[in-house]
Order: C-alpha cells, then sequence, then structure tokens
C-alpha cells in the first residue's frame, strides 16, 4: 500500500506481467482522476465564494493575484519557443487534465480541440450549474470573454491570457470557448499563432485589451 503506484506500475512492466501491468495503470488512472477532480472543485468552490461576496470586481482582482503567480512561470518558460514548439508544450500539459484532444494545423495557426475540456468543461458535465451548487457570471465582462451567464470555474482562462498581454504585449495562446450555455457540450479551443503579430484584435478585446500597434 505503501509503494508508488507509478514504481509499482513499471515493476510489472518490467516483470512482463501484461494483465498486472494494465491493472496497475487503470488504478494510477483512477487515483489521479479522483484528487484531479476534488481540485477542480475546490478551485471552483473557492472561485464561487468570492464571486458572491465580493462580486465581480472581487472575483476579477483575486483571480489577478492568484493567476498571476503562475502566470510569471508561464511567459518565462514559453519565452524564446516557436509556435510549434509552444503547441506541443501546451498540449504536455493540457494531457494533465486526462482528455482527448485533437490538433489541427493551417497556414496561420495551431487549433487544439478539447472536447471536453478537462476541467471546466468535465465539471459543467457534471451538472453543478444546473443543480445551483456553483454560480455564473451574470455580466458579460473581460473574465468571461464578454459572455453572459459565464461558469464561474472557467473565469481564471482569460487570465492565461490577460496576463502575458500585460507583461509582453502579446498573448501565448487563445482560449476560444464555446457559447456559456454549451460549455462542456461543444469544445473548447486553443489557437497558437505562428506569428503573434497576426493575432486578429478581438482576442485582445474579448479580454478588456487593446492590441499594440
Amino acid at each position: 500500500m505503501g509503494t508508488r503506484t507509478f514504481d509499482a506500475l513499471n515493476a510489472a512492466i518490467q516483470s512482463g506481467d501484461k494483465e498486472k501491468s494494465l491493472r496497475v495503470a487503470k488504478r494510477m488512472y483512477r487515483e489521479f482522476e479522483a484528487m484531479h477532480d476534488l481540485l477542480v472543485k475546490w478551485l471552483a468552490a473557492n472561485y464561487n465564494y468570492l464571486y458572491g461576496k465580493y462580486g465581480d470586481a472581487g472575483l476579477y482582482e483575486a483571480l489577478q493575484a492568484a493567476c498571476g503567480v503562475w502566470g510569471k512561470d508561464l511567459i518565462g518558460l514559453y519565452a524564446g519557443k516557436s509556435a510549434e514548439q509552444i503547441m506541443e508544450m501546451l498540449v504536455m500539459g493540457i494531457r494533465g487534465h486526462l482528455q482527448s484532444l485533437r490538433i489541427e494545423e493551417d497556414d496561420e495557426k495551431y487549433t487544439v480541440y478539447c472536447d471536453p475540456c478537462g476541467s471546466g468543461g468535465r465539471l459543467a458535465r457534471t451538472g453543478v450549474y444546473e443543480k445551483g451548487t456553483f454560480a455564473k457570471i451574470k455580466k458579460p465582462q473581460a473574465m468571461t470573454y464578454g459572455q453572459a451567464d459565464y461558469p464561474v470555474y472557467c473565469a481564471h482562462c482569460t487570465f492565461q491570457e490577460i496576463i502575458p498581454i500585460e507583461a509582453t504585449g502579446k498573448p501565448i495562446f487563445i482560449t476560444e470557448p464555446p457559447p456559456s450555455d454549451q460549455i462542456g457540450k461543444a469544445p473548447c479551443k486553443l489557437l497558437i499563432y505562428k506569428d503573434p503579430n497576426k493575432i486578429p484584435e478581438k482576442y485582445y478585446t474579448k479580454v478588456g485589451k487593446k492590441k499594440k500597434a
């Protein structure tokens, strides 16, 4: 019981026991999924409390401060990387949400389809917003990508763009969620432009920023 599941999996693989390896791999997935989903709900509960007690401005301020901590790390991690490298690194990180992905490339960008998003989308699928467990942000604003009735957990996503824009003038990648009533039902998209200077101004406007010349 005290052995790390990864070590148990590695031992089963090294022994050549395929059935045990598969069994332990499934156990490791369940263990991670349980902790992952607990932390998502925990964050959602915190956002829900902040929104209910302090309103739009209070939630925005709290998310800006909290996301700013890891947002700075994000900027440093992706600095100097090509669009292809950014896409590969982003996909590696998102796979930690235990979701399947589809990746497409065209002349101007890479598009990563998350169906559903492995955190906010999966949470929405559990019906927590319909049940009233967690709130939806009523007013369209920067932290809702300009949408009304936006799931409170998903409000942190905009800061993945806001923080890099404030620091460097450009986002690293773009999140394009579906309409708020379709979150969890339709895919969320992540866009990585090959030339950051060609990111359309609408993606700045959605998060309350202006594109610099």
